[in-house]
C-alpha cells in the first residue's frame, strides 16, 4: 500500500512540474512573440499598416523663380487643377469615359481603361485648362475628383528660351538653365496624405495638397529683359530679310563677363514646347561651330603685336592683291602695295595675314588663339556647351597656319568669340561670362552671387588698346564694316564672310556662307561687345552687308537706354587722325572681301579633310554619324571608343566633332537629331 502511494505522488509531482513547465514555456512563446511585434518588428508591421489604411500621391514641390537682371520674372509657377480618379469609387466606367474623354480631349479607351483599374488612384489629366477643369467640376461624377498642381509657366513665352529651357509636367527641368539648375530650383518633393475607409476608398484630409509644400530657390540672370527683346526682334528681322537658315546674337559685358542677351533664330513658344522642334531649341550661340572668316583677323593681329612679330608702324607688302603660295594662289579683293598693321584690318587682306602669320609661326599664334579661349569651353552656365575646333600646331603645315590666320580651318562657337572680343576690349583680360547673376532662397538670402572671375591675362593693356583702336577703322569710310558705324560713337568691329563645308569630307559649298560682325561700342570706352551671326542668308552673304547693320540697330538701343550720350568730339578727331594714315598708293575701289575670290585657297582646303589628319596615340577617328538612327549611331560610337551626348530625336542631322576628326579615346560626340516630320 505504501509503495502504491509513493509511486502515485511521483506521477502527480511530475505531471505538476509538466504542466508547470508547459505553462512557462508558453508564456515565453508569448512574450517572445510580443516583443518580437512590438518591439523587434515595430517599425516593420507599422509601416505594413499605414500602408494598408493609407495612401500618399507625390506632387512636384514649387520651383524658384527666374528672372532677369533687375527682377523682371522670365519663369513663374501657377497653380492649376488635376484630374484624377478612385476607380473603386467609379459606378460606371464606359459611360462615364465618354463624357471624360469628351471633356479632356483624350482617347476614350485609355480612360475607360484608367476607370476600370483596380488601383485606388489614376491620373486623367495633369494640369488641365481652366475650363476643363470647370466642366469635369460641372459634371460631378462619382470617384472623379481634381487636386492642385504647380505649373511652370514663362510670361516672356519665346524671350530667352534657347537659354531659360523648360521643366517638364513633373517639374523637372529638361534643358537650358532649368536642367542645369533643377536641383536648386525644384525644392524637395511633396507628397499628399489620406485615409483608406474599409473598401479601400482614399479619403484626403482638408489642406492635404500644397500647405507645407517646399519652395525651390530663386535664380536672377544677367541677361536685360528689354535687351534680349530687342535683339530678338533684329535677329528674325534680319533672317527673314536675306531668307537666312538660321541666326544668333551675343550680346556681353566686355568689363564683367556677363551675358546680357543671347539669342537664336528659329525660336519657340515655351508655353507650348510640343509645338517646338529640336532646331527651334538649339541654343546657337555655345552650340553651333563655324569658320569665323576674317573675324579671326583681329585675334591674329593681336597676338602678332603682342607677341613682337610685327610692329605698329611695320608695313608688309600686299603683292598687289595677288600672292602665289605654296603651289596656291592667293587673292585680295584690291590691289595694294605696301599696308601698315592698321591698315592690313581695315582692307582686310588675306596675304598680308598670311604674312603675318608666317613671321608668327604655328606653335606662337597656335598658344596665342587658346589663350583667347579657342579650342575650349568658355564657362558659361549651359548645358553641353561646345568647345570649338582648333588642331594643336604639330599638325599645322605653312599653309594651314596662313589660312588659320584668317580664320579658315578653326571653328568656333558665338560665345568663344564675343567671349575672346572682350579680352581686347577690356584691356587684355579674358573673363569667364556668366547667364546667372545670383540664386537666393525662398525668404531672400543670397546662396550664390556673381563676381567678375578672371581666366588670365592674354594681351598688355598696351597692345589690347592698340587692337581696339585699329578696328575702329574697319567701321570708318573705306572699311568693311561702315554700315555698323554710328553718330557720335567709336565703333571697334570686324566683318567676316566665311564660306561654309557641305558634305562628310568638308568640302566647301559656294552657295553657303556665314556672315558674321563681331564688335564693341564705345571703342575708346567699351561697355558692350555684340556678336551677330547669320547662318546661310540667301539675298546677300557678306558680312558687312547683312550683319553689321543689325549691330547698329542694337548698339544704338542700347546706348540710349543705357543712358551713354554720343561723344562727336571724339569722334572727329579720330577721323581727322585716320584721314592721315590712308596710303597713297591705296586702290581705291575697295568691295567687300569676297570669298569667291580666293578659290585656289578654297580648293586647297578642302584636299586638307580631317581624314588626312594621323592618329596620334590614344586616338581614334570620328565615324560618320549623319542620317542614321539612335540605335545606329550609339552602336557606331560604341564601336569607336567614344561617348554619346544626343540632343533631340529621330534622324542625326549633325555632328560635333565632324566625321574623320582624330580624337582622344573615350571623348564625347555630341549628335544633333531632328524627327522625321521636322521641316527646319
Amino acid at each position: 500500500m505504501s509503495i502504491f502511494s509513493r509511486d502515485r505522488v511521483f506521477w502527480i509531482r511530475f505531471r505538476v512540474v509538466f504542466i508547470m513547465l508547459f505553462v512557462a514555456a508558453g508564456f515565453i512563446a508569448v512574450g517572445h512573440g510580443a516583443w518580437n511585434l512590438g518591439v523587434t518588428r515595430h517599425d516593420e508591421l507599422t509601416g505594413i499598416a499605414k500602408a494598408q489604411y493609407t495612401r500618399r500621391i507625390h506632387l512636384s514641390a514649387r520651383r524658384g523663380l527666374i528672372t532677369d537682371r533687375y527682377g523682371e520674372e522670365l519663369a513663374v509657377e501657377v497653380e492649376v487643377d488635376s484630374v484624377y480618379a478612385d476607380p473603386r469609387e467609379v459606378e460606371n466606367p464606359g459611360k462615364d469615359a465618354i463624357i471624360i474623354a469628351k471633356i479632356l480631349g483624350q482617347d476614350v479607351g485609355i480612360i475607360q481603361k484608367r476607370l476600370s483599374s483596380p488601383r485606388h488612384f489614376v491620373w486623367l489629366k495633369r494640369q488641365v485648362s481652366p475650363t476643363e477643369s470647370k466642366l469635369i467640376k460641372k459634371e460631378n461624377i462619382k470617384g472623379i475628383h481634381t487636386i492642385k498642381e504647380s505649373k511652370r509657366f514663362y510670361p516672356g513665352r519665346r524671350l530667352a528660351a534657347q537659354v531659360i529651357g523648360f521643366a517638364g509636367i513633373d517639374s523637372k527641368g529638361l534643358e537650358g538653365l532649368e536642367r542645369l539648375y533643377d536641383e536648386e530650383l525644384r525644392g524637395n518633393q511633396d507628397a499628399a496624405s489620406g485615409l483608406a475607409d474599409a473598401g479601400g476608398n482614399i479619403i484626403f484630409t482638408k489642406g492635404a495638397f500644397g500647405e507645407n509644400r517646399l519652395v525651390g530657390n530663386n535664380i536672377s540672370l544677367t541677361i536685360d529683359q528689354n535687351l534680349q527683346y530687342d535683339v530678338e526682334e533684329e535677329l528674325e528681322n534680319v533672317v527673314r530679310l536675306f531668307q537666312a537658315k538660321s541666326g544668333e546674337i551675343t550680346v556681353m559685358d566686355p568689363n564683367t563677363g556677363e551675358v546680357l542677351a543671347m539669342a537664336s533664330w528659329p525660336t519657340f513658344n515655351l508655353n507650348h514646347i510640343g509645338r517646338s522642334t529640336s532646331a527651334k531649341r538649339r541654343n546657337r550661340p555655345v552650340l553651333d561651330v563655324f569658320e569665323p572668316g576674317s573675324t579671326m583677323k583681329v585675334f591674329t593681329l593681336a597676338a602678332a603685336l603682342n607677341s613682337g612679330a610685327i610692329r605698329p608702324d611695320e608695313e608688309t607688302y600686299c603683292e598687289r592683291g595677288r600672292m602665289e603660295f605654296y603651289d596656291v594662289v592667293l587673292h585680295d579683293d584690291h590691289r595694294d602695295g605696301w599696308l601698315n598693321p592698321r591698315m592690313c584690318l581695315k582692307r582686310s587682306s588675306n596675304i598680308c595675314f598670311a604674312k603675318i602669320a608666317a613671321r608668327m609661326g604655328a606653335k606662337k599664334l597656335h598658344d596665342y588663339l587658346k589663350r583667347f579661349g579657342f579650342g575650349e569651353k568658355t564657362g558659361v552656365q549651359v548645358p553641353y556647351e561646345s568647345k570649338g575646333l582648333l588642331q594643336h600646331f604639330d599638325r599645322w603645315n605653312e599653309f594651314l597656319t596662313a589660312t588659320v590666320a584668317f580664320g579658315q580651318g578653326i571653328g568656333v562657337t558665338g560665345i568663344q568669340m564675343a567671349t575672346a572680343l572682350s579680352a581686347i576690349a577690356n584691356g587684355g583680360v579674358l573673363l569667364k561670362p556668366s547667364l546667372v547673376k545670383k540664386i537666393s532662397d525662398a525668404e531672400g538670402n543670397i546662396i550664390y552671387e556673381f563676381h567678375k572671375e578672371e581666366r588670365r591675362r592674354v594681351l598688355s593693356r598696351r597692345t589690347a588698346r592698340l587692337v581696339a583702336d585699329m578696328m575702329t577703322s574697319v567701321t570708318e569710310e573705306g572699311g568693311t564694316g561702315t554700315e555698323a558705324a554710328m553718330e557720335g560713337y567709336l565703333v571697334a568691329g570686324k566683318t567676316g564672310t566665311a564660306q561654309k563645308s557641305s558634305g562628310s569630307k568638308g568640302y566647301k559649298d559656294s552657295e553657303k556662307f556665314v556672315a558674321s560682325f563681331f564688335g564693341f561700342i564705345p571703342a575708346d570706352k567699351p561697355r558692350l561687345v555684340i556678336s551677330v551671326v547669320i547662318d546661310e542668308p540667301l539675298v546677300s552673304y557678306f558680312g558687312g552687308t547683312v550683319s553689321a547693320p543689325v549691330f547698329k540697330r542694337i548698339a544704338s538701343k542700347a546706348m540710349r537706354d543705357m543712358g551713354i550720350s554720343p561723344d562727336f568730339a571724339t569722334v572727329k578727331k579720330r577721323r581727322q587722325e585716320a584721314a592721315k594714315e590712308v596710303p597713297e598708293e591705296l586702290d581705291e575701289d575697295l568691295d567687300e572681301e569676297d570669298p569667291d575670290l580666293n578659290s585656289d585657297v578654297v580648293k586647297a582646303l578642302q584636299m586638307i579633310t580631317p581624314y588626312d589628319l594621323p592618329l596620334q596615340k590614344g586616338e581614334v577617328r570620328v565615324p560618320d554619324l549623319k542620317g542614321a538612327t539612335m540605335n545606329t549611331v550609339l552602336k557606331k560610337i560604341e564601336k569607336s571608343k567614344l561617348r554619346p551626348l544626343f540632343m533631340g530625336t529621330g534622324i542625326s542631322t549633325e555632328q560635333i566633332p565632324p566625321p574623320g576628326q582624330p580624337v582622344k579615346e573615350g571623348s564625347y560626340v555630341q549628335v544633333n537629331f531632328t524627327p522625321l516630320g521636322d521641316k527646319e
